[in-house]
């Protein structure tokens, strides 16, 4: 085995562990900020990788790596939407991204083989020293720096030191499993089953290039065509319950007999062929009780996974390695930064990573097209909607249009009583807050208060880390207890909300910022900052009084 003795020079700046869509995207953006970056990868790529549909959020995230004219120009099938068989009524029924997302109005339906091995080889073209058949043995990490015990393509067992490590390194997460991070996700007890089909039919226009999500007995299934005329199919069960059908069965005859259990994606398989698999993915939803810390920071699946309804998994992947590179760069250039930024990295990536979590959550309890055992597991019974992933997802919900996905997917189902009163309580309150504006706007009083009436702390302005050009940052956040994560405002915004004491009115507010500021630049700033507190008020954390007073 390897000597992990302590060894005084640093071989790289960084190490990224997994060349997939995490560690690529971490990895570029590190060499981009001129750190020396070594990537090791287990396999030589291209290699296979389930998990081809992607989403139009991670289209200006693969512009910011830039990857995207590769990809955009490697032949995959444009996704414009989804279609199910899920909710209240048994026919299939389709949601476009036009509607939520304009500027992005498709994604892809890559397969995973070329679509990593393209941000692979982009990450090497951008100065990353790529080491690919190169298995990561062990890995320790802490405030002297991060050392990895790794296994050539040769067999040969060397020890390698960096000031900093990413693990990146998927569902096998190295650093989670050796210091037990990792918490298995109580509500997506599943597992899943795929396999590729040649042939076979597509959906009718204009959804043809849709993936389909078909709810049946005991499960649902996934089919996913491809520009390769292979379609990835897959079927998702309670993990008990199909671990003892696996071993009755054998995991083909278990695959083919949950396929042919859905009508239509059946349908669309009737002339198809199974040309590889059926593969069994045991290991399902997690996260880990820590994301960053001295030394290193999880990203990907190597932090968590959640249930693949929604096709998030290469969305987070993509999203936590651009964050984690920013975390990396802040904390290799200013600990105390990168202590602070270490905090925000799990929040954020904990906040994009429960908006689908909640999601999925939600969309299991909604659907009434199948009554059995699994769905009636899944039924969300006396949900605390106080939680703070619930408040966040609640919040997103209520704040999107009707035709919004999120809006869309859960219209067709029967989502919980309270959920739907607590959409309806926050956009109750937005409306009414929105409507109080007049052209008097510039008498008010404001001040800073709590989110909620039951809630007794103010808001706050706070200093903290923000995200900017690939690193962190200080900067002024607004929180409340409704929304611990903060939201961060401008420098004059934040000027502007620090004078805020309950007995100034807002054009006197923005009078005082004319003894700084020139009268024609201050006359120019005034409707966006007016737009500021105007929108401050709607969410919550400013009130407007209309009295000197205020008590």
């Amino acid at each position: 085995m390897c000597d992990y003795a302590r060894v005084t020079e640093f071989d790289a700046d960084v190490f990224v562990v997994g060349g997939g869509p995490a560690g690529s995207a971490a990895a570029t953006m590190l060499a981009r900020k001129g750190w020396r970056v070594r990537l090791y990868e287990r396999d030589r790529f291209p290699r296979e990788h389930v998990g081809e549909s992607l989403l139009p959020a991670s289209m200006p995230v693969l512009a910011e790596i830039g990857a995207l004219p590769a990809v955009e120009a490697a032949g995959f099938l444009p996704k414009y939407g989804a279609t199910m068989v899920w909710g209240r009524e048994p026919d299939p029924w389709s949601w476009s991204f036009r509607e939520s997302s304009p500027q992005y109005p498709h994604a892809f339906q890559v397969v995973r083989a070329r679509f990593d091995e393209i941000l692979l080889r982009n990450a090497a073209a951008q100065g990353v020293d790529v080491r690919e058949g190169c298995r990561v043995l062990a890995a320790d990490a802490g405030p002297s720096g991060a050392t990895l015990g790794v296994e050539d393509g040769e067999g040969r067992e060397h020890t390698a030191r960096a000031r900093f490590v990413v693990d990146a390194s998927g569902q096998a997460g190295l650093i989670g499993r050796a210091r037990d991070l990792r918490e298995p996700d109580p509500f997506f007890r599943n597992l899943a089953v795929y396999g590729y089909y040649q042939g076979g039919s597509r959906l009718p226009e204009p959804d043809a290039n849709n993936i389909l999500i078909e709810s049946i007995e005991d499960g649902w299934l996934w089919a996913i065509p491809l520009h390769t005329g292979l379609v990835s199919t897959g079927v998702v069960v309670d993990s008990a319950v199909g671990r003892k059908r696996i071993g009755q069965l054998g995991a083909e005859a278990f695959f083919r007999e949950r396929v042919a259990g859905g009508p239509h994606t059946a349908a669309l398989l009737e002339d198809a062929t199974l040309v590889d698999g059926p593969t069994v993915v045991r290991d399902w939803s997690y996260s880990s009780r820590e994301l960053a810390g001295e030394g290193f920071v999880l990203a990907g699946d190597a932090a968590c996974f959640v249930d693949p309804l929604f096709s998030s998994g290469v969305h987070l992947a993509l999203s936590s390695g651009v964050l984690a590179a920013a975390y990396v760069t802040s904390a290799l250039n200013d600990p105390e930064l990168g202590h602070a930024a270490a905090a925000v990295y799990s929040e954020q990536y904990r906040q994009q990573y429960e908006h689908f979590r909640e999601l999925a959550r939600l969309f299991y309890a909604s659907n009434r097209t199948v009554d059995s055992y699994f769905w009636e597991a899944r039924r969300i019974t006396g949900a605390d909607e106080s939680t703070p992933a619930r408040l966040a997802f609640i919040r997103a919900v209520a704040g999107q249009p009707p035709a919004g996905y999120e809006r869309a997917v859960l219209a067709h189902g029967e989502t919980p009583r309270t959920f739907a009163e607590a959409v309806g309580a926050i956009e109750g309150r937005r409306e009414q807050r929105a409507a109080a504006f007049d052209e008097r706007f510039s008498e008010a009083v404001p001040r800073l208060l709590a989110a909620a009436p039951v809630l007794t702390a103010d808001a706050r302005l706070q200093r903290k880390p923000v995200v900017g050009e690939g690193e962190f940052v200080w900067g002024q956040v607004i929180t409340t207890p409704e929304r611990p994560e903060g939201a961060p405002v401008s420098d004059l915004v934040a000027l502007v909300i620090a004078r805020i004491d309950g007995s100034r009115t807002v054009g006197d507010l923005f009078d005082q910022l004319g003894e700084g500021i020139a009268a024609d630049t201050l006359e120019r700033l005034r409707p966006t900052l007016a737009q500021a507190l105007r929108l401050l008020h709607v969410e919550g954390v400013i009130e407007r009084f209309d009295e000197a007073s205020p008590s």
